[in-house]
């Protein structure tokens, strides 16, 4: 465990360091490196990130002697070269928008092809066509659809209430025990994310200025709470006070080698469930695929194309079927210096874990939650190790 608590803290003294250059006050800047702690951490003083560079540089020299396992060898080894490029970052080190999202996200860095968007807007009319939306273009179809199954706003809270507890109930039902917690929804207004797991107070919060259907919640529902980010952490952190996972485990820290997995494990709870139930669902599935592809692309096209928001909206807007105004508003953080590459760990984590869950058969899905949540994992480790752990 000892290369896990030196991890832990070299992180830690990272996040401070970041914090100090810190100028505003407004809520991802508050979020820091680390905007969850599932435990307490001494941060190792560092002077400049030089230093941060140095002992970083100095630890992934251990591996893979020192490691554990040959997959904490692989994890921490890539965990570290995420800090590396992310220290590029806030030093001002010249470092390209393609090399930040493979080296501190570990997905594939491009535009998500048209091809790939077209299958799920594909997919998106045949369920309009099953659901008797038909006889129009696709996004005409389309927003007549959404416009029936909008939750009206004064009843979100309360379905996405209802959601979450059907959700523990299913968790409780196939995966692990969850009767004992819960999150309850609070909404929020002019914040920079739709909703957020703020687990420290067991709380969602849930942007009121954004339009909700009630597949937009359930989602929500699973991502935000049941199996996702509420279970992850609350093992997380029960593994790290067990000592039976390094200290490392009891960190979420942002635009890392960790966050494609931890959001692709919240963007797979429907699946994890068996809750994806008609057309519907599907239609949703495919639609919150093709917006989280497409945020992508807003991304790729603002950081490594050089184009404004202005220039973005409308494609944004056309392609995944949003009207302009919500698909500016969503588009907002991609400003922010740390959360730049973030956008493609939904869907490149979404991507990551659904290609290894598809390959789990059915006697093997406990072995695998087990596998996937009690481990620290990246997109690679994921499936290398997972396939040898299978067979």
């Amino acid at each position: 465990m000892k290369i896990g608590k030196e991890l832990a803290e070299l992180t830690a003294g990272l996040d401070a360091l970041y914090r100090a250059t810190q100028n505003s006050d407004g809520f991802l800047n508050k979020e820091g490196l680390i905007p969850v702690a599932m435990a307490e951490v001494v941060p190792l003083p560092l002077v400049s990130y030089d230093d941060a560079r140095e002992k970083l540089h100095a630890l992934a020299a251990r591996l893979p002697a020192e490691a554990e396992s040959a997959l904490r060898a692989d994890y921490v080894a890539e965990m570290i070269d995420s800090l590396l490029a992310l220290i590029d970052t806030f030093d001002g080190t010249p470092i390209s928008f393609a090399d930040r999202v493979a080296r501190q996200i570990r997905v594939p860095q491009t535009l998500v092809p048209d091809a790939e968007l077209d299958g799920y807007r594909a997919t998106i009319r045949e369920k309009l066509d099953e659901l008797g939306y038909s006889g129009g273009t696709l996004a005409e179809d389309f927003e007549r659809y959404e416009a029936q199954a909008r939750v009206p706003t004064a009843q979100v809270l309360a379905v996405l209430n209802e959601l979450i507890a059907e959700a523990r109930t299913r968790v409780t039902a196939i995966m692990y025990p969850y009767d004992h917690e819960g999150m309850t929804p609070e909404g929020v207004t002019a914040v920079p994310f739709s909703a957020y797991c703020d687990y420290p107070t067991r709380k969602v919060l849930l942007n009121l200025d954004f339009p909700y259907t009630r597949f937009s919640l359930k989602h929500l529902a699973t991502h935000e709470v049941f199996p996702g980010h509420l279970v992850h952490m609350n093992i997380r952190e029960n593994m790290v006070e067990a000592e039976s996972m390094p200290l490392d485990g009891a960190q979420v820290v942002t635009s890392s080698a960790s966050s494609a997995i931890f959001e692709g494990i919240a963007d797979n709870g429907m699946e994890f469930l068996d809750w994806v139930n008609g057309p519907e669902d599907e239609l949703g599935v495919a639609l919150q695929r093709l917006r989280s592809a497409m945020r992508c692309n807003a991304a790729w096209m603002m950081h490594a194309l050089g184009m404004s928001l202005d220039e973005i909206v409308p494609i944004m807007a056309d392609k995944a079927l949003q009207d302009p105004i919500t698909a500016r508003s969503r588009l907002a953080f991609l400003s922010h210096n740390l959360r730049a590459p973030f956008v493609y760990a939904y869907y490149g984590g979404d991507m990551a874990v659904n290609a290894v869950w598809k390959l789990v058969r059915p006697e093997q899905r406990k072995a695998f939650w087990e596998y996937l949540y009690n481990n620290m994992h990246t997109p690679s480790t994921l499936a290398k190790h997972w396939h040898a752990f299978s067979n």
